[in-house]
């Protein structure tokens, strides 16, 4: 039996439900925690499965804001210092990296809240996630509005990263489930992975 919606009766969802059945539809997501600081020195940390690549050269990331009718201390601290970090959530610490999702007050670090600790690099402004394993400093290029639905596009530019010597491969990949990195569903759901193939680059096939 197949069920059918169209975007009438996805519309006229309870809202929770509506909004967890269109968050599963793109597949399994990149779960990353997002470190930032304000010019108070108050600390912010925040879960989200949107973080996207962008581009390689220059080394470009995106991530999407929801539209700020409540605060948002990630967008506001990034468009205070223009500095961010981004960091792999891992199988060890995913449960601590959900409750970073909670709406905390300003004056309390989710950092401190999550029980996960600050680590400050080489005189990077934001903070990055200590038990992360797979950690990007980033500095803020531009916000792109999305006029259809009010959030946001933030892209950054990697201009710090760090990784295990050991999960960066000869041929440049870096092995991130060699790493602990996992994948989410929906909002809620943590997954481990498993690579069935590496395939190799596509060319059009000769006749």
């Amino acid at each position: 039996m197949l069920t059918h919606f169209t975007n009438q009766q996805i519309a006229d969802l309870e809202e929770r439900k509506r909004i967890a059945m269109i968050n599963s539809l793109s597949g399994f997501k990149s779960l990353n925690l997002i470190g930032t600081i304000n010019k108070e020195g108050q600390t912010n940390l925040a879960i989200f499965n949107s973080v996207i690549h962008i581009g390689a050269n220059p080394a470009l990331m995106g991530f999407i804001s929801r539209p700020d009718s409540v605060e948002r201390h990630t967008l506001e601290n990034i468009k205070q210092t223009g500095y961010y970090t981004i960091n792999h959530v891992n199988k060890n610490i995913f449960e601590k990296a959900h409750q970073t999702s909670a709406r905390y007050q300003r004056e309390q670090s989710e950092f401190d809240a999550a029980g996960l600790k600050i680590d400050y690099k080489n005189d990077f402004t934001a903070p990055f996630v200590q038990e992360s394993k797979i950690q990007m400093g980033l500095t803020l290029k531009e916000i792109v509005s999305i006029k259809s639905n009010g959030t946001q596009l933030i892209v950054g530019e990697i201009v710090d990263l760090y990784l295990p010597d050991e999960i960066w491969e000869e041929t440049g990949i870096i092995d991130i489930e060699k790493a602990g990195t996992i994948a989410g569903s929906s909002l809620d759901g943590y997954h481990a992975t498993q690579l069935i193939k590496r395939m190799k680059y596509a060319k059009p096939q000769q006749s």
